[in-house]
């Protein structure tokens, strides 16, 4: 929200308080200021001046010679450009010496051979945007009003002295989006009641009601609306004064009547609408819901298909607006528009944030209905701007509004006690200090044994309950003044629970193995959240998502650290080991009615080399066997028993042959593996390696007792034994077969060898595995390793047809 200072100034005494100290204040009073801005900073040297002649220039066929009056004794040469320009005209003239925008100095010089002592300027070449100079003036020099006096400068006849204050307006408080509302805003700062003085309302004795009549189908959709109908306009250019102060407010003048609109936008906080009523065809207005593949051009030139979902203002038969959003290109004011059928309206904000979403239109208007109007302001801002009609362009008012509906407005009223406030805020503040900050802020109240009867004006549709009180006291008060204090009571000693430590204990870990912590967003898009599923469930989707790519809650956290491996990939990263511990949500119920079931997991990816290349030793690209060593280093630390990997080709977004899922006990707890080539070109990531597991149940499950032994006096003894078995055996079958035959000396089995190829049947592989015996009482002999030994070989030859070799 832009904010003239000079605007304000007509409304409350500012004279003695500078834009810098009122932008100060309103920032530690809640509304944060972004910036001030002056126009005409920077700009120097630039006055008004008066075309007395202007010829072409004759060694040019689209320059001109002008003689301009400065205001000094003699007539100044310039050469022009513009393709406007002419006799008689008051002109904005940098002279020799000055700066416009862009800290462009003008200098005299020669164009074509012919003297130029300056230049006569666009509005555009004093910073002002293009989007905001009036269409007639786009392409050309500007025109200033002929009560110009020539030679002085032009800053203010323009309004650039003045200060623009850029608001950032949070949801709560949309009041501020009007002058009117900053103005009592900035009265409750420095205790000024604000003074509007409104143009007088002058009706014929003609009825509107006998030109028009107002229809809303459903009151939900419009709960108030009415219609002016003013005639006998004239359609001109807007006075200088207003066009300024549209500019200021970065809004484009068109004409006086859509200016006026435009202007009472800006005042009120209420949209309004102008339409030509010739231009209607009818003398019925219809406010309903659209039909399916109804459309409508509107004020931009483009036609739109309209859904149901769309309310829109019709002549009873065809559109003919986009209720609250925009206008229809055929019933706009034009030069020709003699009749003016004037809207004021409030409609239903989610329609509103709907249509404007589905046409990509955001419109002052639409952003105001979406955030809230003031009720109470609606007619008075009709008459507003009926009254001004009238007297810039020269209108008549027909008798009264016709009115389709209306709201009820009612004083909201709050209570609270002193004793409340002074809790909340940890002051002390006495009753005339809390009546002093209602009376800035305009709000009438009542007072019995300290508790407050707070009585809210329409105008402030934020404040419903305590709390808004207890804040609105705050503001006003000082936040500055607020004292600091230390929570009373008694001390508690806080400590992490069980699962807080054990969740540090796997930070340590993963970045102890050399895995960077990273944070994902927890919104994700659908075809996203349904990749690497651990489980079946429906999505839990936003109802007014940012943008799509953040709609629907994640249901795993792999797609994300992808996200950030693409990231890294893209900025040339050979080393990415990234882990995220965070929450993943399910639904198995009805999304629009139940929360969903928030389970921890911990993932993490691995993607590029592990080992970079150097002097003493060869570049390690990152594989399976890390990526499951990481895991099996992740379950140790958390104490896990009875673990399994399983081979799967199950889940479509992995490798078929470099996946497993990974059990406790009978229950599935993750999986670990490569990503499917597919899905790694749809992230544009290289071969990565990935692992997901629950930690939420690996935290409850029950833990491995940790159990400390003395090393053995007794030497340990070693024996290979080497097997063909089938392809399809596991490693984890084989390990298993060994020791539940081995007896209670065996201390370790590990597998050193697989082999497949040449004198190996095809179908099988042969493993080799090195036993560890140690007795810690005793040597063990050769027959009791033997007889170990000879219980192995049979188990594994029944129970996995395996052939010794």
């Amino acid at each position: 929200m832009l904010v003239s200072y000079k605007w304000l100034n007509e409304y409350l005494d500012l004279t003695q308080i500078s834009p810098k100290e009122l932008g100060d204040k309103m920032s530690v009073t809640g509304i944060e200021v972004e910036g001030i801005e002056v126009p005409a900073a920077g700009l120097k040297k630039i006055v008004v001046g008066k075309v007395e002649k202007c010829v072409p220039h004759p060694n040019s066929d689209h320059l001109s010679i002008c003689q301009v009056d400065i205001g000094e004794e003699e007539l100044s040469q310039i050469v022009c450009g513009a393709p406007n320009v002419k006799e008689g005209i008051k002109v904005i003239v940098a002279l020799p010496g000055a700066r416009i925008a862009g800290n462009v100095k003008i200098k005299k010089g020669k164009m074509r051979g012919e003297v130029s002592n300056g230049m006569i300027c666009s509005l555009q070449e004093l910073g002002i945007s293009e989007n905001v100079v009036p269409k007639e003036f786009a392409d050309g020099i500007y025109y200033l009003p002929q009560a110009a006096v020539v030679g002085e400068s032009v800053f203010p006849y323009l309004d650039l002295d003045d200060s623009i204050i850029e608001l950032s307006i949070t949801p709560n408080r949309a009041d501020a989006l009007s002058i009117r509302g900053v103005a009592y805003e900035v009265g409750a700062i420095y205790n000024q009641k604000p003074h509007f003085e409104n143009e007088e309302l002058i009706e014929e004795s003609t009825a509107a009601r006998d030109k028009i009549k107002v229809v809303v189908t459903d009151e939900k959709d419009a709960p108030a609306y009415q219609i002016r109908i003013i005639e006998n306009v004239k359609i001109a250019p807007s006075p200088q004064w207003l066009q300024n102060r549209l500019m200021n407010e970065g809004i484009r003048p068109i004409n006086n009547v859509v200016d006026i609109t435009n202007y009472i936008l800006l005042l009120f906080g209420q949209p309004l609408h102008a339409f030509d009523y010739g231009k209607l065809d009818s003398q019925e207005i219809l406010v309903r819901r659209a039909n399916e593949e109804e459309t409508l051009v509107t004020l931009d030139g483009e036609e739109r298909k309209l859904t149901p979902e769309n309310i829109v203002i019709t002549n009873g038969v065809k559109p003919v607006a986009l209720a609250g959003v925009m206008g229809g290109l055929d019933s706009e004011i034009t030069e020709q528009t003699t009749t003016v059928a004037l809207e004021a309206a409030l409609f239903d904000p989610l329609s509103i944030r709907l249509t404007s979403k589905q046409f990509n239109l955001r419109s002052e208007s639409s952003a105001r209905f979406e955030k809230g109007i003031n009720k109470g302001d609606i007619n008075e801002a009709c008459e507003v701007a009926a009254a001004m009609i009238a007297k810039l362009a020269g209108g008549t008012v027909l008798k009264d509004a016709v009115v389709g509906s209306t709201v009820a407005v009612k004083d909201e009223e709050v209570k609270i006690t002193l004793a409340k406030i002074n809790r909340s805020l940890g002051t002390n503040l006495s009753v005339s200090e809390v009546g002093a900050v209602f009376n800035a802020l305009q709000f009438s109240y009542t007072e019995s044994d300290e508790e407050f009867s707070v009585t809210i004006p329409p105008r402030r549709w934020d404040i419903h309950i305590e709390a808004d009180i207890i804040e609105e006291v705050a503001r006003i008060y000082g936040y500055d003044k607020i004292p600091s204090t230390l929570p009373s009571g008694e001390t508690v000693a806080g400590a992490l629970t069980k699962e807080q430590l054990k969740t540090r204990e796997v930070r340590s870990a993963l970045e102890g193995a050399g895995v960077t912590e990273a944070i994902s967003y927890a919104l994700t898009t659908e075809e996203k959240s349904r990749q690497f599923m651990m489980r079946e469930s429906n999505i839990t989707r936003l109802d007014w998502p940012m943008t799509e790519d953040r709609a629907v809650l994640r249901m795993n956290l792999i797609s994300g650290l992808l996200d950030d491996v693409a990231y890294n990939m893209a900025r040339k990263n050979e080393q990415i080991a990234l882990y995220e511990i965070g929450r993943v949500f399910y639904q198995d119920r009805d999304p629009l009615k139940n929360l969903p079931l928030e389970e921890n997991h911990v993932a993490f990816a691995l993607a590029g080399l592990w080992q970079t290349k150097d002097w003493q030793q060869a570049g390690k690209k990152v594989d399976f066997f890390l990526a499951k060593g990481i895991v099996e280093m992740l379950l140790i630390t958390l104490g896990a028993k009875d673990i399994s990997y399983v081979k799967t080709s199950a889940m479509k977004e992995m490798h078929p042959g470099q996946t497993a899922e990974i059990y406790l006990g009978d229950d599935k707890i993750g999986f670990v593996g490569q990503v499917h080539p597919t899905i790694a070109k749809a992230y544009d990531i290289g071969a990565t390696f990935v692992a997901e597991l629950n930690l939420a149940a690996l935290l409850a499950a029950e833990k491995t007792p940790l159990v400390y032994q003395a090393v053995s006096k007794f030497p340990a003894v070693s024996r290979d034994i080497a097997m063909v078995v089938s392809e399809e055996v596991a490693n984890q079958d084989v390990v298993a077969a060994i020791k539940a035959a081995a007896g209670k000396f065996l201390n370790k089995v590990t597998l050193f060898d697989v082999y497949q190829g040449t004198n190996i049947k095809a179908g099988s592989k042969s493993l080799a595995y090195s036993l560890t015996f140690v007795n810690p009482e005793a040597t063990l002999t050769d027959e009791e390793i033997n007889k170990a030994m000879e219980k192995v070989t049979k188990n594994l030859t029944e129970e996995l047809a395996a052939e010794i070799r």
